[in-house]
């Protein structure tokens, strides 16, 4: 017996230690390439030994600085640097809403690690005015705006800018598909974004695509080998982590090689983030965590019912004994999985004791079989 328990316990401890690797174990390959929207292709090369290659990225639209090269000829990822030489205008950013968490500075420090999250009302639609003043005029016609993992994007962005002394809308209130919000060419000094959100926004990054920056160099530099190819991957819908093996200092320019890039071209695994697998994408998912496909909401407020609170309790209604009144103790006293504030059936004898049909039940099958062997004992045998 001793030895039974000592196997049983060693057993659920490895168990445990499994699983908790599992956890931490880092996404498959595949995990990591289907996160990213386009790849380009970096062919056989002329090189005889190793060396740091730079390939150019000056013209792709670039939402997220996260890149994963993939070495074709030895299936692995390899570390990379990616350099981008350009000075962000000097922007000062002020909020009409309360913070939770985080600074205003984290939405322009070019770090998509770091995020502002911003208070939601119980019982209605966030609002948010964002106001942007810059040192000297921004010409743009668009604003990248990125959330974090696992959290959608406002419902409606607003754009406004000073021209001239006059403040003009330059967006009308318009509901938000992706991160990049497009608007006709302006230029100003001062800008003003309003949004609308229906569930926990953490913005990471909020930066103008301008068009009248100086000239710039944006680059990727990874570590080449002779008679290999690779594709670099770009531009994901959220933060992955490759394994890669050490890396020298790329970030160095001796000994650099200049190559010419490739078109992009569309990642064909690419699947968009989707947390709770609803098949709504997290971006528009109007509640991200729980599955639900319908998107119900009753109340229009951008929370879908399934993770809205109704009745103001602390619990979200797809956890709620009784969406509908308050019950922050949940009590269920007949354990109906309906709590006692809203059941109206607390008094009903199968309520409290649910087993009792059935032992009535069995009760009667057991009477049901006596009497079928009786009847068959008593009677008379067959005739010859």
């Amino acid at each position: 017996m001793k030895y039974i328990v000592c196997s049983a316990f060693a057993f659920c401890l490895l168990a445990m230690t499994v699983q908790g690797q599992a956890q931490n174990a880092l996404p498959t390959p595949e995990q990591v390439i289907s996160a990213y929207r386009e790849y380009k292709e970096v062919g056989s090369l002329s090189i005889r030994v190793p060396t740091v290659i730079e390939v150019p990225f000056n013209t792709e639209s670039i939402e997220r600085t996260d890149f994963a090269v993939w070495n074709q000829t030895t299936g692995a990822f390899e570390p990379s640097f990616f350099r981008q030489d350009v000075a962000p205008p000097l922007i000062t950013l002020s909020s009409d809403t309360t913070l939770l968490e985080g600074t205003l500075p984290n939405m322009l420090d070019s770090d998509e690690r770091t995020s502002a999250e911003f208070r939601l009302p119980e019982d209605a639609q966030g609002r948010l005015t964002l106001t942007l003043t810059s040192a000297s005029p921004v010409t743009a016609s668009s604003i990248t705006l990125l959330v974090d993992d696992h959290v959608a994007l406002p419902l409606t962005a607003e754009i406004r800018a000073v021209v001239n002394g006059e403040e003009r809308i330059v967006l009308a209130s318009s509901k938000l598909q992706r991160s990049i919000i497009s608007f006709p060419r302006t230029t100003a000094q001062t800008w003003t974004m309003t949004l609308t959100y229906g569930q926990p926004l953490r913005i990471t990054e909020l930066r103008f695509n301008r068009e009248n920056a100086t000239p710039f160099i944006r680059s990727l530099r990874f570590l080449a080998q002779p008679d290999q190819t690779y594709r670099i991957y770009f531009n994901p819908d959220r933060r992955v982590s490759a394994k890669v093996g050490e890396s020298g200092d790329l970030a160095s320019a001796k000994d650099v090689l200049p190559i010419g890039g490739s078109l992009p071209q569309p990642n064909p695994t690419y699947r968009i983030a989707d947390t709770d697998g609803d098949g709504v994408p997290d971006v528009q998912d109007n509640c991200v965590s729980i599955a639900n496909p319908d998107q119900q909401d009753l109340n229009s407020n951008g929370r879908g019912d399934i993770c809205d609170d109704f009745d103001q309790d602390g619990i979200i209604n797809s956890k709620d004994n009784c969406p509908n009144l308050p019950n922050r103790n949940q009590k269920d006293t007949d354990g109906d999985h309906i709590g006692d504030v809203c059941d109206t059936q607390e008094s009903r004898v199968t309520e409290r004791l649910p087993w009792l049909p059935w032992v009535g039940m069995g009760g009667a099958a057991a009477v049901l079989v006596v009497l079928v062997a009786l009847t068959l004992r008593r009677s008379p045998p067959p005739q010859p």
